[in-house]
């Protein structure tokens, strides 16, 4: 029987207590968690174990969360990794900045675990939908490519089949 591959989550937290609650939960929950105490080892941790999702906090010592998340989004290899942001800032301008950096959600703590796991599913959900989406698309401009090349080869044979026929009529008629 083939085992169905574990979501990963990237946890970044540099509070202890957040990060072990959060391990323990979404561990329990069925997903690989991970953790990283900043951005910078995030990013860092990025770049061998891509995960499925990042909570980030946005209060940390270092780069904070929004650049940390700037500098993902910036980077190729990362930016269609969904964050979503966990902090204690819940000021609208706050919730707009992390909107605007490429966040797709953004929770105040303290955090609901049913609530977060419901969102967590949701983009998880979403990302897969959108990564098929891709995918397909791709395959439909390959299979376009492939019929438009077809179409011009079967156009060239037609114009010379037609200019053998009309060569053919012409030292007929003569």
């Amino acid at each position: 029987m083939e085992r169905e591959r574990k979501n990963i989550i990237l946890i970044v937290d540099d509070n202890p207590t957040n990060l072990g609650a959060l391990f323990k939960f979404l561990s329990d929950s069925g997903f690989k968690v991970l953790v990283a105490v900043d951005g910078e080892s995030a990013i860092e941790q990025i770049e061998y174990v891509r995960p499925d999702l990042i909570l980030l906090d946005v209060m940390m010592p270092g780069i904070d969360g929004f650049e940390t998340c700037r500098r993902l989004k910036a980077n190729l290899k990362m930016q269609d990794i969904p964050v979503i942001f966990l902090t204690a800032l819940s000021d609208t301008v706050d919730k707009v900045k992390g909107f605007s950096i490429g966040g797709v959600d953004y929770m105040t703590k303290p955090v609901n675990q049913e609530e977060i796991l419901s969102r967590i599913k949701t983009h998880l959900t979403i990302s897969s939908l959108q990564s098929q989406l891709q995918q397909k698309n791709q395959e439909l401009f390959n299979i376009n490519q492939n019929l438009e090349q077809l179409v011009e080869q079967k156009t060239q044979q037609l114009i010379e089949q037609e200019k053998s026929a009309i060569i053919g009529r012409l030292t007929q008629g003569m």
